[in-house]
């Protein structure tokens, strides 16, 4: 009769396919029974430390009344199933554990691709791997982007137990797609994190993209102007085609072509209009406009050093009475600072003429007003009694006087 403590004890085991399975059975407590490890089909693998079974992938690990443990090398498929591990007591005691063998993915492959693909065409991209148990998981990615959009196909291999499973990726070429990377990524749980990639490059060709850059946002007459015409296509373009207006360029001496890039020197007004840049490549050919305009010279305003001009004017008259007036006047004529810097020397004697003619009538009248002022705000009149110094006496002179008055001279004085 055996003890309440013993009971086999067993644990559950997985495997990848070609490794090695472990299969452990312990006892805590055994009064000297023996143990024995069985496979799916019942038959004995190891009697305590007795090998039953010739197969030499099957050995022995450890073997003693508590334990006993073998390893199976070189797993295969066909080794999963229940194995059994027995206690011989009275009855005999049981324990399974399960060996589950995983069946790798094979490396996947993406079919489908024809090179080169035209832009507009519809790619169907299928990637598809095999041996996966159970069945492994198919991941798209366009550039390390994921591509959710895809379809999924899962297959059984009858035999084998294992799966064939297959992805497509359907979308519309475009030149964006041109260099891109497409990769197929296989995730299963054999592969311990470290999925199986397949990638393929994508090669579009498409029609040129052209563009035309100046090196002159402002052009006028007398500079030069630099126009590039930038095209991008696969295959690469030709050498592209500059035309004016329609036609060929009117002026092959000042315009001149060197690959991509139209030179045009001493712009004038003759060469305003529509210049056309055209590329081509065996998918197709396309342009692109660039309408030129040539502007008349801007005349900036530069700095100038202002240079007085003066003409002077001196008037003087003599008045009688022993007065006299002397006035001088100065009249200066500075040059605008905001003139125009191409004025030349004519037009500052003209200003300058001007301004001595007014300084003279002013002067002048000046002069005139002062005179009349002083004229009749300085006189006054003196009568003296001529004779009065030859009377004997006062009273004499007084009446002498008198009837001088009459005829008295008049005499003035001027102050000015």
């Amino acid at each position: 009769m055996c003890s309440q403590g013993q009971f086999p004890l067993t644990q559950n085991v997985t495997v990848v396919e070609g490794g090695t399975a472990n299969l452990t059975c312990r006892v805590d407590q055994n009064d000297n029974t023996s143990l024995q490890w069985s496979n799916p089909a019942q038959q004995t693998l190891y009697f305590d430390d007795k090998k039953a079974l010739r197969d030499n992938r099957i050995e022995l690990v450890r073997a003693s009344w508590h334990e006993l443990s073998i390893s199976v090398s070189d797993v295969s498929l066909s080794d999963e199933g229940q194995y059994t591990c027995s206690l011989f007591t009275m009855p005999v005691k049981t324990s399974k554990a399960f060996l589950t063998v995983l069946g790798v993915p094979e490396k996947p492959q993406i079919t489908g691709f024809t090179s080169p693909v035209m832009e507009g065409e519809r790619m169907q991209l299928t990637c598809k791997t095999s041996g996966s148990k159970p069945a492994a998981d198919i991941r798209w990615f366009k550039n390390d982007k994921e591509v959710k959009d895809v379809k999924y196909l899962k297959e059984e291999d009858a035999v084998r137990k294992t799966f064939t499973v297959s992805s497509t990726l359907d979308f519309l070429a475009d030149r964006s797609d041109d260099g891109a990377v497409v990769s197929c990524r296989v995730d299963h749980e054999s592969l311990n994190s470290t999925p199986q990639i397949a990638m393929q490059v994508l090669e579009i060709h498409y029609t040129p993209l052209v563009k035309i850059i100046s090196s002159n946002s402002w052009p006028e007459e007398g500079q030069s102007i630099i126009l590039t015409c930038e095209s991008k296509g696969k295959p690469l373009p030709e050498p592209v085609l500059w035309t004016k207006d329609g036609g060929e360029l009117p002026d092959p001496e000042r315009m001149v072509v060197n690959g991509r890039v139209l030179s045009i020197s001493f712009l004038n007004k003759t060469d305003n209009g529509t210049y056309r840049c055209e590329a081509k490549n065996p998918i197709g050919r396309n342009s692109t406009e660039y309408v030129l305009i040539v502007h008349d010279v801007f005349n900036t305003l530069l700095p100038t050093t202002v240079i007085p001009s003066l003409t002077t004017a001196t008037v003087t008259t003599n008045v009688a009475l022993t007065a006299s007036t002397t006035t001088s006047a100065t009249a200066t004529s500075i040059r605008d600072p905001n003139a125009l810097a191409g004025q030349t020397g004519p037009d500052h004697a003209l200003i300058g003429g001007i301004v001595a003619v007014v300084v003279f009538v002013t002067l002048c009248s000046i002069i005139l007003l002062g005179r009349y002022l002083a004229r009749h705000k300085g006189t006054y009149l003196t009568n003296e009694a001529k004779g009065a110094e030859d009377a004997p006496d006062a009273d004499t002179a007084i009446i002498n006087a008198e009837g001088s008055q009459v005829n008295a001279e008049e005499k003035k004085e001027y102050f000015i």
